[in-house]
Parts: C-alpha cells; sequence; structure tokens
C-alpha cells in the first residue's frame, strides 16, 4: 500500500471516452486476467465470512500477507530466542492458527491463494544502527533468519505437514509473494545512505536469495513465486528517498540489478557501495549468484494510478510504475534481463490495485466513488488487453473505519460503493459514440460466473433509451470455459444507457454500472 500527496496533473483527454478514437479497438479473444484480491484485517477477524464473500464475488485468488512477526517468537524483544527456526512446531501455535484456518478456508472454496511472506519482522531479526530500534525492526533484517523463517512456512505449507494435534496434513501452498515494497522505507530500511547510496537493492537481494533457497529445500521449487511487489510511485526530491521515504521503483531495479542509469553494469565503487560486482568477471557470475532474480515466476507491481486516470502518467517521474507506464516496467525488466545473458521475459501480475476514494478519504490522489468505480472498469479493461498482464487486483473490500486510505469496495459500515457492482460486473465501452447502424465495442465480465455451471454462462447486454423507457436486451454473450471475460461488438437503437445484466440460477439479476452511448 502507498499513500502519497502527489501532483495529480491528468493529461489531455485521459479522462474522457469523447476524445477517444471514432474506430472500436480490435477485438480480443484471449485468456482472462486472473483475479486475485486483498482483503484488510476482516480476512483473521472474520475469516470464513470474507471467504464466503470473496467467493461469491468470483474471486480467483486470495493474496494473504503473512507478516513475519506476527509468526515469530518474542517478537518485540531485541534478544533472539533459543528456538530451531526451520521448525514450525517450534513457533507458538497461535501464530500459526489464523493462517492455517485462511489456508484451509481457501482451499475448501476451491479457490486460490498468494502467500505473501512480509514484513515487518521480529526485532531480534533486525540489524544494528536503526535511529529507532525499538519501533524500527524493518531495518537491515537478517537474511539468515528470513531464510529460516521461510523454510519453517515452506515446510508446514509444504501438503505434507500435520500440526501437533492435527489428525490431517495442511493444505499445500504453491503461490508466493516474496517481501512488500521493498522500495518503500517503511518496509525495508534504510532506502539510501545520506550519500543518496542506494542500499535498499542489496537488502532485498539479500532477502530474495534467502527466500529463494528456502523454498527450493522444501519442495516448493516449482511453485509460482513473484518477486518485486514494488511500490509504483517515490520521492524524487531534495535528499529522498533517505532512510524510510519510497524509492522511485525504477531506481530501486536498476539498484537491484546493478546496473547505472544507462542500463550498463556498475562497477568499480559505485558497484561497491550497492554491494554489486565490481568487475565485468565478477558481473558475469551475477546471475548464477542470484537465482531468484532471473528464474522466478513473474514480477510483481502495485500500479496504483494515485488518482489519475488508468490511461495517465505522473508527469516528469520517468521512473514510476503506475498502470500507463506497464510497457515501460516490462521493458525495463527486459533489460535487465538482457543485460546479464538471460532471455526471461517476466510476466506482470498486479497484486495491489485501487483507487481511494473521497468519502471518506481526504488526501491526495483521491476520487469520488462514481469515478473510482469508472475507473476501475477502465484499469481492468487496459490490463486485459496486455498480454504479459497475468492478473488484476483489488485491494481491501471494507474500508477502515478511521478513513485512511480508503481504496476499498465496501464503505466501513458495509454499504457497498459504486465500485462494488463495478468490480462484481466489469464493463467497458472503448468507444461510446458511432454513427446509427455501426456497431459499438463491449467488453465486460460476469465475475461470480466463475464458480457457477454451464447454467450461468449468458451475460446480457441491455439498453435504455434516453428519452425514457426500461432495459431491453440487444445481445447475449456466452461465456467460454472458466473465464468470466468477453469482448464483443454491439448495436444500439439509438442514444441512451448500456449496461451488463446476469442472473445465477435461482437468483435475481446483477448489474454493471451503466455507460451513456449516443448514435449521430
Amino acid at each position: 500500500m502507498l499513500s502519497l500527496a502527489l501532483a495529480s496533473a491528468v493529461l489531455a483527454g485521459c479522462g474522457s471516452t469523447a476524445t477517444q478514437p471514432a474506430q472500436p479497438a480490435k477485438l480480443l479473444s484471449r485468456p482472462g486476467l486472473e483475479s486475485i484480491f486483498s482483503p484488510g484485517p476482516e480476512l483473521i477477524t472474520d475469516t470464513a465470512g470474507t471467504l464466503d464473500r470473496l467467493h461469491q464475488l468470483g474471486v480467483d485468488r486470495v493474496h494473504v500477507y503473512l507478516h513475519w512477526s506476527d509468526i515469530a517468537p518474542a517478537p518485540n524483544s531485541p534478544v533472539r530466542p533459543s528456538f530451531d527456526a526451520t521448525d514450525p512446531a517450534a513457533y507458538p501455535a497461535a501464530g500459526w492458527a489464523p493462517f492455517d484456518a485462511i489456508v484451509g478456508g481457501v482451499h475448501a472454496r476451491g479457490m486460490g491463494l498468494d502467500f505473501a511472506v512480509v514484513p515487518p519482522p521480529p526485532r531480534w531479526a533486525s540489524g544494528k544502527g536503526a535511529p529507532d530500534p525499538s519501533t524500527q525492526s524493518e531495518w537491515r533484517p537478517s537474511p539468515q533468519e528470513f531464510g529460516q523463517f521461510m523454510r519453517a512456512v515452506g515446510i508446514r505449507y509444504s501438503g505434507h505437514y500435520t500440526p501437533p494435534g492435527a489428525s490431517s496434513p495442511l493444505p499445500r501452498v504453491a503461490f508466493w509473494s516474496i517481501w512488500n515494497e521493498p522500495n518503500s522505507g517503511v518496509e525495508l530500511a534504510p532506502q539510501a545512505l545520506a550519500s543518496q547510496v542506494e542500499v535498499s537493492g542489496l537488502l532485498y537481494r539479500r532477502l530474495l536469495d534467502a527466500a529463494w533457497s528456502a523454498l527450493q529445500a522444501t519442495g516448493h521449487g516449482r511453485d509460482t513465486i513473484l518477486i518485486g511487489e514494488l511500490a509504483p510511485a517515490g520521492a524524487t526530491f531534495g535528499n529522498a528517498p533517505g532512510a524510510f521515504a519510497v524509492m522511485a521503483p525504477l531506481r530501486f531495479l536498476r539498484a537491484l540489478y546493478c546496473v547505472d542509469t544507462s542500463y550498463k553494469p556498475l562497477t568499480g565503487s559505485a558497484a561497491t557501495a550497492r554491494g554489486c560486482p565490481a568487475t565485468a568477471a565478477a558481473s558475469a557470475k551475477f546471475a548464477s549468484q542470484h537465482p531468484g532474480l532471473f528464474h522466478a515466476t513473474a514480477f510483481a507491481n502495485h500500479p496504483y494510478p494515485q488518482g489519475l486516470a488508468p490511461n495517465a502518467i505522473t508527469p516528469g517521474e520517468p521512473d514510476y510504475t503506475e498502470l500507463a507506464e506497464t510497457p515501460t516496467l516490462e521493458r525495463v525488466l527486459d533489460t535487465l534481463q538482457h543485460v546479464y545473458g538471460s532471455s526471461t521475459r517476466y510476466p506482470i501480475y498486479s497484486t495491489e490495485f485501487g483507487y481511494q476514494t473521497i468519502p471518506p478519504d481526504a488526501e491526495g490522489g483521491t476520487v469520488t466513488p462514481t469515478v473510482a468505480a469508472r475507473y476501475l472498469n477502465w484499469a481492468e479493461y487496459l490490463s486485459w488487453r496486455d498480454p504479459r498482464v497475468r492478473s488484476y487486483d483489488q485491494y481491501l473490500l471494507i474500508d477502515s473505519p478511521r478513513g485512511n486510505f480508503a481504496s476499498a469496495l465496501l464503505f466501513a459500515n458495509g454499504t457497498p460503493k459504486p465500485g462494488y457492482f463495478a468490480y462484481q460486473m466489469p464493463i467497458w465501452l472503448p468507444v461510446t459514440t458511432t454513427r446509427k447502424g455501426d456497431p459499438l465495442q463491449v467488453w465486460g465480465c460476469a465475475r461470480p460466473a466463475r464458480y457457477l455451471g454451464p447454467s450461468a454462462k449468458r451475460v446480457e447486454i441491455q439498453f435504455e433509451p434516453a428519452g425514457g423507457g426500461s432495459f431491453s436486451t440487444v445481445k447475449t454473450v456466452r461465456l467460454r470455459g472458466t473465464s468470466c471475460y468477453f469482448d464483443v461488438l454491439a448495436r444500439f437503437p439509438g442514444s441512451g444507457s448500456a449496461r451488463l445484466s446476469w442472473r445465477a440460477p435461482g437468483r435475481a439479476a446483477l448489474f454493471s454500472r451503466t455507460v451513456a452511448v449516443a448514435l449521430r
């Protein structure tokens, strides 16, 4: 999660379909995006109810944050307790219990799981030198300790581990994210030294090395392993990022892969200061010494647009990775691989995404709930059109009562925002005005159909005249396989409003948001 009060200058025309090309985009038929959902604390406090809600929404995969300090013994002590950190049974059973319940509940409902093993670390696993050691355990966390913890996690969720007192093994976890926003100082510090030498790339590289080895050693070598999990923006002025601000993500990637701003391998003192190989001979061994950087399954990003329209970028910030900069991120990742002779082309997973809404959130980068609903659909459509993007994420189900980072689909009192219905049944028309008799492109998804049978595979495109009247069906679309998505042409009889309608057997119809269409 990233929250910055950034200048939100929107590019000309980016928020209006009226300025878009008059011709529909090329129709595509491609596998659907995997829907990943990142709920908040209710996943712990109401596990069954939250998982039921996500299942009803048609979520494919639940993004679960397994905080190291939630499991570790004596997490607030500066002194390491004496225990075998590779043995799951050596940790307090109460720490594992919520995650065991989540793993079992997700498995029972036929959903997937993304286990994100994330900070904060226990205080005894942090390094020396933090300005406030009592509260800054993210300071130089020990890769050795993290590797031992990852071994315990890998063993417990191997599919073969039966906890003490249980009668059967826990379900297997086979999808992993390593750390969270390592370019953010509240997750990993220091980001940079006073001389502005990047440090967090080295720290994350060592943590990833340790996690990679642990997963390989515990039978998870063929699992899906995501690296990166980057925050999409960062401080780029004055002495930032310093120790605890956010480093611009592409700057972080250059330090992580030991290249300069021209994407040439660092050498000499510049390399040594960043924990990188200082000679060509040493650089030749870099890929084999850090296999996680080159052989992970995919790269994860948190492409929040910071209140901008989905196709807009923050002006003057070439090192950001907001949604509209996804092609740039892809090119940079390819370049970093090529530098070391690798042909890997990482797929991109979105594992955090959303729009903060006002109300209740009053900080910079917010939009109204109605605008957020429209932007969410637009963002999903753009993600679906990129063949390297494999997932679409929604961050948070229920807003915090405090109103901070209000990107959820439900207000804090449980009332649905417009975004709830937009997520449930996305709709996007790339062009909304055409000549009478010509079709318009309609892209959409009936997400809840994911878990229902053939009788739930019909989606109706409906139209309501501008002058009044009721909605009527102008086209029926049949979904294919397990995908909820479609991309079709539909003709409308006049100007008015379009929407999607979908009905589960024995239930009331669900509707998308409405989109104004005009015939001239």
